[in-house]
Formats: C-alpha cells, structure tokens, sequence
C-alpha cells in the first residue's frame, strides 16, 4: 500500500515567506489522459514569490478558501498513468502547470498532471536541471515565436534582463530564427552573456529592430525601439501603449511537451544554460524564497521534496 498523504508547501493566508506551510494532502489518482508524478526537483520562481505574498489574491486572479499550492516547473518520475495517458510508470518527465488559481503545486512530493503537458528527460539530464527548463524555456521559446524570424534588414534584437531566467534562454533561441543579439545586463553577467554567442551591452542605445523584454522594463523598453520595430513583453495583458507604428505584444506562457522535449535535449547537450545555484528540502522553502526576494542570485533555488 502506498502513503494515502504527501507533503505540500501551501499559503493558507498569503503574506510572504512567513505564511508558507508545509501541510499534508490526499493522493489523487490520475484520470483519463493524467499522470501521478513523484516530484523530484521543483524550481523556485519570481512569480512562485508573488504568489505567496498575496499579491495576485489581492488583484482577484486567485479564489482558494483553503489553501493555495506553490510552484509551477517540476520534474520527477512516474508513478501511475490514467486511461490513454501514454507514459510509463517509472519514466523521467518534466513540465510545469500554469496559472495561480490552483490548490496545488510543485512545491510537493507528488503531482498529478495532464500527460501531454510534460516531456521525457533525457537520460543524461539531471533531474534538478531539468526542473529549471519548463516554465522559463517554453516562455523564452513563445517569446521567439511572437518576434517571428528577422527582417533580413532589421535584424538588431535586444534581450533585456539577459542573464535573468528567461533571457539567458532568449539569447539562443533568438538566434535560431535569424535575430542578431544583444544581451543587456550588469557588467559581472558579461562573460555568460557572450559565452551564449550574445553581444552585450550594459547600456542601451535607442534604434533596435525589436526587444524581447525579460527584464519587464516595460514603457521604459519603448524609447529603444526604432520606428515601427516590434517589442514582445513577458507580462500577459500588460503590453506597454505604443507609439511611433511600434508593435507591442506579451507572451502568455502555455504548456508544450513536444517543445518542451527539444528544450530539455538541448539543455543535455550543453547547448542551453543549466543555472542551480543552491538545493534545498522542501522544509527549507521560506528561506529559499527569502533568498530569492533579496535578488542578485544567478542560476535557480531548487526544491526537493
């Protein structure tokens, strides 16, 4: 017989890393086209952060009476599969759940998700590496895929916050599609910035072809653009006004597995960066997010559980 509870970080009443507990919830058992997953791996993000500061409780985007599940990249392996979920029991996976308004998360020991929303690990991907792909790569990804190839003649992309989660991943995946590209970042983040194959710069000028914004500087990213470039933010229904022909759309992140498996293929062959900069167990998560709410750190807080 299997454990009938398993741990999960939750916020019952949100106020920062002081109202995060670790509670006990009932196993469910995956349904049609689900897996049960054991976590292995859960990454910390900016939003995880917001969301247990209460942040989008108070702006309505969540209604949780009990309690609110943390988390939202994960990876680990499989523990069960519902009817026409095409995975094996004990196969690596990894993935991630989108949106706030849920009562779980991947702060936990175990998951029950969609299977077509997670994506096999390559055997010589880590598991803690592959949990920091998800949510940040796929976003990256659609970000790419709303600034479309480049213009043969306005080619010039630049990738604010470059060394930040999603940047690192812009500045190669923008490459794919024909951009010439330049990271803007600290002056310390110079050396990871170019070992991507990025220009860098620490201060903008105006007359970009076009800004993938991961930074969310927001209207402050509009005077860089040229007349009639493009500009793609990372704030779903926040896109700065425009001005001067500039178009201004945001990506609004979405599962994948078929992308996320060539995300994950080309974070094993070395190909995308793999940050972790510290694990911890699942009891350590107020002082991870902590951690992360002073800034500064590059590479991932990882959780497991």
């Amino acid at each position: 017989m299997g454990t009938s509870t398993f741990r999960s970080a939750v916020v019952r009443t949100p106020n920062g890393p002081d109202s995060i507990e670790i509670v006990d919830v009932p196993v469910v058992e995956p349904g049609p086209g689900e897996i049960r997953v054991r976590i292995a791996a859960a990454t910390i993000n900016p939003v995880d952060l917001a969301v247990a500061s209460g942040f989008f409780h108070t702006a309505g985007l969540i209604d949780q009476p009990e309690r609110t599940g943390l988390g939202m990249d994960f990876a680990g392996t499989v523990l069960a599969a519902g009817p026409g979920a095409d995975l094996a029991v004990g196969a690596r996976v990894a993935g991630a759940v989108i949106g706030f308004d849920r009562d779980f998360g991947t702060y936990a020991e175990q998951l029950v998700v969609a299977a077509a929303d997670v994506a096999v690990v390559p055997d010589d991907l880590e598991l803690v590496d592959a949990a920091t792909v998800p949510i940040n790569g796929l976003a990256a990804a659609q970000i790419v895929d709303l600034l479309g190839d480049a213009p043969a003649s306005a080619d010039r992309l630049l990738v604010t916050g470059a060394a930040g989660a999603v940047g690192g991943y812009l500045l190669s995946l923008a490459r794919d599609r024909g951009w010439q590209v330049t990271g803007l970042a600290r002056a310390e983040d110079e050396e990871f910035v170019r070992g991507l194959g990025a220009d860098f710069t620490t201060h903008a000028e105006s007359g970009w072809d076009a800004v993938a914004d991961a930074a969310a500087l927001q209207e402050q990213a509009i005077p860089l653009i040229r007349d009639g470039g493009a500009f793609v933010g990372v704030r779903p229904n926040g896109e700065p006004p425009t001005e001067r022909g500039i178009t201004t759309t945001a990506v609004d992140t979405t599962p994948n597995g078929p992308r996320l498996a060539e995300l994950l293929a080309r974070t094993a062959s070395g190909e995308l960066p793999a940050r972790v900069h510290a694990v911890v167990p699942l009891e350590q998560t107020a002082d991870a997010h902590r951690a992360v709410a002073k800034g500064g750190v590059r590479g991932r807080y990882v959780i497991e559980p």
